[in-house]
């Protein structure tokens, strides 16, 4: 079998994703045993979502298996899956590091579970919202890891609607539960990117 780099740099995103999916679901079976006491899903988070799945995993897998739009492709280089490689790699790490935890704090959409405590230990003594900088992460990687201008930039759009759809509202929520606690971490972490934002 002779793999070319695009097609290793394809099976690298599909491992990614099969690696994303296994690191979330048992904290999304245990997440449905813990009781909601506010929920403040809304239509845009529901938009934010469908947008960060399509772009980070929907669209992406359509090109993988058919190599739909081929018109957008372009040669694939060997230091560029390898980055993505990495990146990836990186973005799976802050992923279950966030799930970690938050362990029955987490949930998929805006929601506060019965004794919710706010987490700023492991990735969030460093930022509020490492699951967004995972997601950040992943788009990046996909960008370096698939060789076609459209799929490799989806992921970021998709993280994009998702982050600027939803990072307002979610810390909003979060000053209203914990109040003058959220607003002192507020003040010593940036949203996503340690240092910078």
């Amino acid at each position: 079998m002779n793999l070319t780099v695009a097609s290793v740099g394809e099976i690298i995103w599909v491992l990614g994703i099969v690696a994303w999916y296994f690191i979330r679901r048992p904290y999304e079976r245990r997440a449905k045993r813990v009781r909601v006491v506010s929920d403040r899903r809304s239509g845009s988070e529901k938009v934010g979502l469908a947008a960060a799945l399509l772009g980070l995993a929907i669209v992406p897998g359509f090109y993988v298996a058919t190599g739909i739009p081929e018109t957008a492709d372009y040669p694939a280089q060997p230091w560029a899956v390898a980055l993505g490689a990495l990146i990836f790699a990186t973005a799976m790490w802050v992923f279950r590091k966030t799930h970690k935890e938050l362990g029955r704090n987490w949930s998929i959409s805006l929601e506060i579970r019965d004794k919710h405590e706010l987490i700023s230990r492991g990735p969030y003594a460093l930022v509020r919202h490492p699951m967004y900088t995972s997601f950040l992460l992943m788009g990046v990687g996909q960008a370096f890891l698939l060789s076609n201008w459209v799929i490799g930039l989806a992921g970021l759009v998709g993280f994009a609607v998702l982050f600027f759809l939803r990072v307002d509202k979610e810390e909003r929520m979060m000053l209203e539960i914990f109040g003058a606690q959220y607003r002192t971490y507020m003040a010593r972490t940036k949203r996503i990117i340690p240092y910078l934002y």
